[in-house]
């Protein structure tokens, strides 16, 4: 403080004799602006009611990884990349972004000096009322510079600034919240293409099985050793299998038409997986705590970001309750004669005062507006971090208990298979009628397509693993700078 008065001192003697008084408001408005009592309050800290470990524990989580790699599919890795840069929710995220960005730049655009240049020209013609009745005619030129500035006294354009620069950050997070998304999207979708096309191929088979198992009993049936029920029976299994192959295709196509929009393309534009079965499920991922979600979830990120651009918004709107002080500068020429112009200059220096008095309590209703959207956004905020911790916890049991699922639903079908081998082997000695057949052919195939659907189940919580846990990698994002807005004229030319 004692440097900063030394300064104004030494201003005060440089500037001419006549402007000090303006010179010494403007220098003791800056003193009392750089010590604006207006700043935001401490940020929430929640890191000591976080769980100290998530119920898998693990080491330290990699954030840069892309996690789809694990899957080891060139197609999916392609899919991914080619989504980050032309999926239209994160092109859309984009646009916003810039226009945060450009929204930031117009609040800090009055901390600076505002300098406009005007010139005119007029040509005026006067008449008398006397008795001569003359008719005078006059030009007048006029060419000049206006500048204006607000002196940020208590702070309040720097706090706008600080907000609006703050909610550029908080969309920058949600465009990397989007790219996380869209990753998730089509990681699921691979995965569900891939079970549709087993789910075929395996109808397929049990189809020929069912035929098969038709031939045999209509074979029986002629030599009448079985009822014309167990050929009816069979040939309702038959015709429900074929029922459910349209269903499973028009699924695969609804799923691949689901990924084309993803990618940005239109429904039924070539698709190629070649793949045919799940991959093999790597290690479960390091998890790292749960307070690394404070640092690796980008929506977290940018519910923090937004609480701090609100408790600076509240500071600029309680700094707006109090005076503001207004420089104003103007430099002209002025001549009735175009090459006298510049011989007539006028310089003048104004500053002005501008308090609020009576407004109706608009301001402090403004001040009341902003800190309960503090309070607002603090709630935001603590929800965003329990549903990531829940997110990771839900992705980790659900991929735990699926696993035992899976094994389970195996060694269901391995008895149901012996109880299917048994049953056709009493059928054929006649020592039983065809229901138990029946019944435990069924049974096999309804476990068979249920374990399609559980493999690819697991996967899919293994993906909601992946995007519940976050990560940097989407900081390294390509920026699109969005189509040519340029107007084009009827012949195809772009209008300037």
């Amino acid at each position: 403080m004692k440097r900063l008065t030394v300064r104004v001192r030494r201003l005060l003697t440089a500037v001419p004799r006549g402007w000090h008084n303006v010179v010494s408001l403007a220098a003791a408005v800056c003193v009392l602006a750089a010590c604006s009592p207006f700043k935001p309050s401490e940020k929430v800290d929640i890191g000591d009611e976080l769980p100290a470990s998530f119920s898998r524990p693990s080491g330290q989580f990699d954030p840069s990884w892309k996690w789809w790699e694990s899957f080891d599919d060139p197609e999916l890795n392609a899919f991914v990349e080619e989504a980050l840069s032309d999926n239209l929710t994160i092109r859309q995220t984009w646009a916003r972004l810039r226009q945060a960005r450009a929204v930031a730049v117009r609040a800090g655009a009055d901390l600076y000096p505002h300098l406009d240049g005007s010139g005119q020209a007029a040509r005026l013609k006067q008449q008398t009322r006397d008795g001569s009745r003359e008719t005078t005619t006059r030009s007048e030129y006029g060419l000049g510079l206006v500048s204006r500035y607000e002196l940020d006294l208590w702070g309040r354009i720097r706090s706008e600034e600080e907000a609006a620069s703050l909610e550029a950050s908080a969309t920058e997070e949600d465009l990397h919240t989007a790219a996380n998304t869209v990753a998730g999207e089509i990681a699921e979708r691979w995965i569900q293409i891939i079970s549709q096309r087993n789910q075929r191929r395996l109808l397929q088979t049990q189809l020929l099985t069912n035929q098969t198992f038709l031939e045999l009993i209509r074979l029986r049936f002629r030599k009448s050793l079985v009822s014309a029920l167990d050929v009816f029976q069979q040939r309702q299994i038959v015709e429900a299998v074929k029922a459910e192959i349209p269903l499973v295709e028009a699924r695969e196509q609804l799923l691949i038409h689901e990924l084309d929009l993803l990618l940005g393309n239109p429904a039924m534009t070539p698709v190629v997986i070649s793949r045919e079965d799940f991959p093999k499920p790597a290690e479960i991922p390091f998890t790292g705590l749960p307070a690394d979600l404070l640092n690796n979830r980008p929506d977290v990120r940018a519910a923090g970001l937004r609480l701090f651009a609100a408790e600076w918004d509240v500071a600029a709107r309680k700094a707006d309750r109090l005076p503001a002080i207004n420089l104003t500068g103007e430099a002209g020429f002025s001549a009735s004669h175009l090459d006298l112009l510049f011989d007539n200059w006028i310089l003048r220096l104004t500053g002005g005062l501008v308090a609020p008095i009576v407004d109706g309590r608009r301001r402090r209703a403004e001040v009341d507006r902003t800190q309960a959207v503090v309070q607002e956004d603090i709630s935001v905020y603590r929800e965003k971090v329990l549903i990531a911790i829940k997110e990771v916890e839900d992705a980790l049991i659900q991929e735990k208990k699926q696993k035992e699922r899976i094994e389970a639903l195996k060694a269901v079908i391995e008895v149901s298979r012996k109880a299917l081998d048994q049953a056709v082997e009493r059928y054929r000695n006649g020592l039983n009628d065809y229901l138990p057949v029946l019944t435990a052919l069924l049974s096999v195939q309804t476990r068979e397509r249920e374990l399609i659907q559980e493999q690819a189940l697991l996967l899919i919580y293994r993906v909601n693993l992946h995007r519940a846990l976050g990560g940097t990698w989407m900081s390294e994002l390509i920026e699109w700078k969005g189509p040519d807005v340029t107007p084009v004229t009827k012949d195809g030319r772009k209008e300037l």
